[in-house]
């Protein structure tokens, strides 16, 4: 019988021992996934859980039969939005109190420019922000303490969430078992963060340069 302290040891490093996870908890294993991607985004306090080595062998499981991708990604999906919605109402709620304060502490102007970026770019950045372990936790919370539309926030995080999913958990399932790939994971997620941000940039860049050619 397995106790309190190595159940929490087994959950810290369930991406390590996601396969004894799986034999010793039959379908529970579910609702354990369910739950740790869940608390990894919706509280800050547990954003060390594990998250995208935790979808890639959850992912190469499915490969072997051992997890169900049918039934994984939707349920992860589910985790990942639903997390970020509690991780922004919490921020709000906070921002809200922060705002009625009358603090001289906090600074309304930075606030508002958190806002006005969140209004702006708030599809990109949770486009990506799962793929980053931290601000896949952070900012759902700023983008609620900055009161980013609801609506417009609940877009994007669905957009990024089932990229996320959908990248990570069929990677693993294709992908998981070649060495180099499973073990350079963090440093593959980032460097495709990379390319995409850059891409934006270049494109973005070439339109104003377009747009001020014509101006001549």
């Amino acid at each position: 019988m397995m106790d309190w302290l190595e159940l929490l040891q087994m959950i810290l490093h369930l991406d390590r021992q996601l396969d004894i996870a799986v034999a010793q908890f039959g379908p529970v294993i579910y609702v354990l996934l369910f739950a740790v991607v869940f608390c990894e985004i919706a509280f800050i306090p547990v954003f060390f859980l594990p998250g995208d080595p935790l979808l890639f062998i959850a992912g190469a499981l499915c490969a072997t039969g051992a997890l169900s991708i049918g039934l994984l990604m939707p349920l992860l999906f589910v985790a990942c939005v639903a997390g970020s919605i509690v991780s922004y109402q919490i921020g709000r709620a906070i921002g809200g109190r922060v705002s009625s304060s009358g603090s001289r502490w906090i600074d309304r102007t930075a606030l508002e420019r958190t806002r006005a970026f969140y209004e702006r770019n708030g599809a990109v950045t949770f486009l990506l922000s799962p793929f980053i372990a931290v601000v896949r936790t952070f900012a759902p919370f700023v983008a609620g303490i900055a009161h980013m539309r609801f609506g417009k926030f609940v877009l994007s995080v669905v957009c990024g969430a089932a990229l996320w999913v959908m990248v990570l958990v069929p990677g693993g399932y294709f992908f998981g078992s070649i060495p180099l790939i499973r073990d350079h994971l963090t440093t593959i997620v980032l460097l495709g963060i990379g390319l995409g941000v850059g891409a934006l940039l270049v494109s973005s860049a070439w339109r104003i340069v377009k747009s001020r050619l014509r101006g001549f």
